[in-house]
């Protein structure tokens, strides 16, 4: 009996031991975690509590959302992390990784070049022969450019073309783009598909003015097209409510025609059409023989895609504004036609080959492997975010945004994003909170998904990179949660 006592007391103060160096355990373990660098706690630190209050209140569950907030100039403490790891729609985020790689690939400087070459003998002011316009392209080639740029071939001498107007696309990769793919609406002008010789976003604006005493409405078209007849609306009544649609438009190749009536309480209207039923060949070409003819020249020929010849002599060259400004159009206001451009202009400069998205896409891969960024979860479809398929983390993208913080061409980066309360698309949120003219942020919008990236200045004097994103039916509702965001980041980072 003795002897099973003593096994007893034994067995009872050995459990009694191991539960005392459990707990010596666990309190080393606590003691040496409040001794780790902030940047290893917050790693999975929990979300803001009026972040999740708000979130709750929108009816958007936390696992629908992907949250990190690092701090970029300094020891690179994780403020906030939630879902980091998990891809999430981005939208037009993803314009952040396009243009943040592209300035660092193609380097501050960069321009696009437009040629123009003659091929033939040129006598007097007469080409006998073709004069061939080769893009790269150029995504801001607009209309006063593509005018100051004909300007330069009527000062060599050349008013006269006695053959064909040549395009020469071949920088990009000609593969056949369905405007109606995305929204089911190829009208609009961001479904304009990208072009090696895109010119003025391949877009017409209709200005409808009314005019009661006469009855009528005019039509004012831009740009000015050769042989583009517009039949005008009529003038109707009742309210404004869908005035497009009641305009019953039919513009394809050979014109515009609007069926239907304009209400006289619409006033004048500005209406800015994707014509994907012309394509940019014979957009290209109604716009040329319009603006040459406006500049004193003459031309009967056709106007037609091929390539550069050989022995074809350099007449002009069209340099376009640097990367920066165009980056600054495309964050600054959400320009998904541009953002394809830079894409391709990507590829096309990188890999020396006709350029994809795909090629694009692998060469912004291999970019952030390069900087030991982990972006396994990453889809490019077309760069600019206007998909339904393209895919990022929080986490890879607020890595990238911490490292481009510290890239010699992070003010160029940081200037191109809306800032908040004052431009861009952030123009009009929180314009009365402090954290306003503290942040430059780049923001997305799809149906159910909303998204914003960017850089806060906390109160503290610290810069942070946030991003948040959300993707859920209930997403609309959850702007008030990513403007309490960050704001809660300039009072607390």
């Amino acid at each position: 009996m003795r002897g099973i006592i003593l096994r007893n007391l034994s067995f009872s103060a050995g459990v009694h031991l191991k539960k005392i160096l459990a707990l010596s355990l666990l309190l080393s373990f606590l003691f040496l975690s409040s001794l780790l660098p902030a940047s290893v706690q917050a790693q999975e630190s929990s979300l803001p509590p009026s972040f999740s209050k708000a979130l709750q209140v929108a009816g958007i569950p936390v696992q629908s959302v992907g949250v990190y907030v690092q701090e970029v100039d300094g020891t690179g403490q994780v403020l906030a992390s939630s879902n980091a790891a998990m891809p999430f729609n981005p939208a037009s985020t993803m314009k952040l990784v396009t243009t943040d790689a592209a300035l660092e690939l193609l380097g501050p400087t960069y321009r696009w070049k437009t040629q123009a070459y003659a091929s033939g003998s040129q006598v007097g002011n007469v080409l006998q022969g073709d004069l061939i316009f080769k893009g790269n392209g150029d995504p801001k080639l607009v209309l006063e450019n593509f005018w100051l740029f004909l300007r330069q071939i009527r000062a060599k001498g050349i008013r006269d073309i006695r053959g064909n107007i040549v395009l020469d696309r071949s920088a990009f990769d000609q593969n056949a783009y369905d405007p109606s793919e995305f929204d089911g609406d190829p009208m609009k002008p961001y479904n304009v598909g990208p072009d090696a010789l895109l010119l003025n976003y391949k877009t017409l604006t209709f200005q409808f003015v009314p005019d009661a005493d006469k009855r009528q409405v005019s039509v004012v078209l831009d740009p000015p097209m050769s042989g583009y007849p517009i039949r005008p609306p009529r003038l109707g009544q009742g309210s404004c409510d869908d005035w497009q649609g009641k305009l019953q438009a039919v513009v394809d190749t050979d014109g515009a025609s609007f069926n239907g009536a304009l209400p006289a309480s619409c006033g004048e209207k500005t209406w800015y059409v994707n014509p994907y039923k012309m394509n940019s060949t014979q957009y290209f070409g109604a716009v040329f023989r319009q603006m040459w003819s406006d500049l004193g020249g003459s031309f009967s020929g056709g106007v037609k895609d091929g390539v550069t010849p050989p022995d074809a002599r350099l007449v002009a060259e069209w340099s376009s504004v640097t990367l920066p400004e165009v980056i600054r159009d495309i964050n600054k206001y959400s320009n998904n036609v541009m953002a394809r451009q830079v894409l391709l202009t990507i590829a096309a400069d990188i890999l020396k080959l006709p350029a994809t998205p795909e090629r694009g896409a692998r060469a912004i891969q291999s970019w952030l492997a390069g900087k030991g960024i982990d972006a396994s979860g990453l889809v490019i479809e077309n760069g600019s975010g206007l998909s339904r398929n393209e895919r990022i983390s929080a986490k890879t993208m607020g890595r990238m945004m911490a490292a481009a913080f510290q890239s010699p061409t992070m003010p160029e980066f940081v200037s191109s994003m809306p800032l908040v309360g004052y431009d861009g698309t952030m123009r009009k949120r929180l314009k009365d909170q402090s954290v306003a003219g503290q942040a430059h942020v780049k923001t997305g919008t799809l149906n159910d998904v909303r998204a914003i990236a960017g850089y806060v200045l906390a109160a503290s004097g610290k810069y942070y990179a946030v991003v948040c994103l959300i993707n859920h039916p209930n997403a609309p509702r959850g702007q008030a949660a990513q403007d309490g965001l960050l704001q809660w980041v300039y009072e607390n980072g």
